[in-house]
């Protein structure tokens, strides 16, 4: 039989099919751009092939298009009875996650891991900070996720897409040093992968290695195309570093080009909580309102999320925050509250409350947003993305305790988070 990249055996006969597949799955795994291209090109090689769908699911399931991953993943369940077990189980895998079934998923990829192993694209949906774990809302899922990954790590060898997830791991355990030395090893090979690319952007974060950062950014964005997965969320890391150094000019020259609603083609979980993010937290960093932004990302969470949701619930209301849209604000918190305490947010209430927070901050009532914070923040990591992102709330805490002037506790903060050095632009924080 014929074998994919990782010598798992494929049930086609087809080399112009098996070839077409390796080089979408690779695109999937790289976060590139034109991924749908060359998996309809095995289509057509061999139509009786039944992964090419699974894998034009698992794309169409990160670009936020649900109707269609559903309609992809139906067809490869249609046409795998006649192949091997791994595919089966592998198709299986997808089955679930593209039908809500996402513990199952989980559950299913770990038993198929203890087997296939070498099944990357089977076991990447619950890697990364956006992934099964990742959104699973348990306090755990940093250490659960290097704990699924450490064990594969001899059957991966020196495999590009490896190296990059258990770095990324490493470096959300504060292991930044260990995990950027993985990545560029991981680039050394790929040096276009841009999952990779973000991976090493979070490493150089994580050790306040801004100008390095910067540089790198410069170098390598400009020819990612906008259609690929990351281009919003790794320009987004851009921003950052350019609002950190003070350039907000150039900040928000990169937004509006690249990031902002109407603009960015990204999933629309990036476009609506990179964009939350970079303008609160360059609020944080003294800059004034940008009142005709934070109307745009409003108005863009309205059209485009009919409810909260997984991450979303944790950003939505920065917006109505932001704007003064109090009983908006209120009823967002109702809202989530209601679906965290029925089990349908993986985060529980987390985002209700850190949304309570955010009123109170944008009202200026420094204390009673100390109070939720303080209280929330050891509960933060359960709403998914990385400490990078998380950031803005840890950012926003100690932009409080400033304001109400309170150094001390900032500063006290601080030296409780010293296993991280990223750069801290806050107005008033020396």
């Amino acid at each position: 039989m014929l074998q994919d990249r990782y010598g798992l055996s494929l049930t086609t006969t087809s080399t112009d099919a098996r070839d077409a597949y390796v080089d979408g799955v690779d695109r999937i795994l790289a976060g590139m751009p034109d991924v749908e291209r060359p998996l309809e090109r095995a289509l057509a090689a061999d139509p009786a092939f039944a992964l090419p769908h699974a894998a034009l699911a698992r794309q169409h399931q990160l670009c936020g298009r649900p109707k269609e991953a559903r309609a992809a993943i139906e067809q490869a369940v249609a046409l795998v009875d006649g192949a091997t077990a791994r595919e089966r189980q592998h198709v299986e895998i997808f089955h679930r996650l593209c039908t809500g079934k996402v513990p199952a998923a989980l559950e299913l990829t770990r038993e198929h891991a203890q087997t296939h192993p070498r099944d990357a694209l089977a076991l990447s949906p619950s890697c990364s900070v956006f992934g099964l774990i990742g959104f699973s809302g348990r306090l755990t899922r940093e250490p659960e996720q290097l704990d699924l990954l450490e064990p594969l790590a001899d059957a991966y060898g020196d495999d590009w897409w490896f190296l990059s997830s258990l770095a990324f791991a490493l470096i959300e355990l504060g292991q930044w040093e260990k995990g950027r030395a993985l990545v560029e090893r991981s680039l050394a090979q790929f040096p276009r992968n841009a999952v990779a690319a973000h991976i090493k952007t979070h490493a150089l974060y994580e050790s306040g290695d801004d100008d390095e950062a910067l540089a790198y950014l410069s170098d390598w964005l400009p020819d990612y195309d906008r259609s690929g997965l990351m281009h919003c969320h790794i320009w987004w890391h851009y921003c950052l570093l350019q609002m950190a150094q003070g350039n907000q000019i150039e900040a928000w020259r990169a937004y509006d080009e690249n990031c902002a609603p109407g603009i960015s083609v990204s999933p629309s979980i990036n476009v609506l909580t990179d964009g939350a993010a970079l303008l609160w937290r360059s609020e944080l960093a003294g800059a004034g309102r940008s009142v005709e932004r934070w109307k745009a990302l409003g108005d863009y969470y309205e059209s485009t999320f009919p409810r909260p949701m997984v991450f979303v619930d944790a950003h939505a209301g920065l917006a109505y925050a932001a704007l003064g849209q109090t009983d908006a604000l209120a009823r967002y918190i109702e809202q989530t509250e209601e679906l965290g305490l029925g089990g349908r947010l993986p985060a529980g209430t987390v985002g209700a409350t850190l949304s309570r927070a955010y009123g109170h901050f944008a009202s200026e009532q420094w204390g009673d947003a100390i109070e939720v914070l303080e209280g929330i923040l050891p509960e933060v990591v359960r709403i998914g993305g990385s400490r990078a992102q998380r950031d803005l709330m840890t950012n926003t805490l100690l932009a409080a305790y400033i304001k109400d002037a309170r150094p001390d506790e900032a500063q006290s903060l601080l030296n409780r988070l010293e296993d991280r050095q990223p750069s801290r632009p806050i107005a008033g924080l020396s």
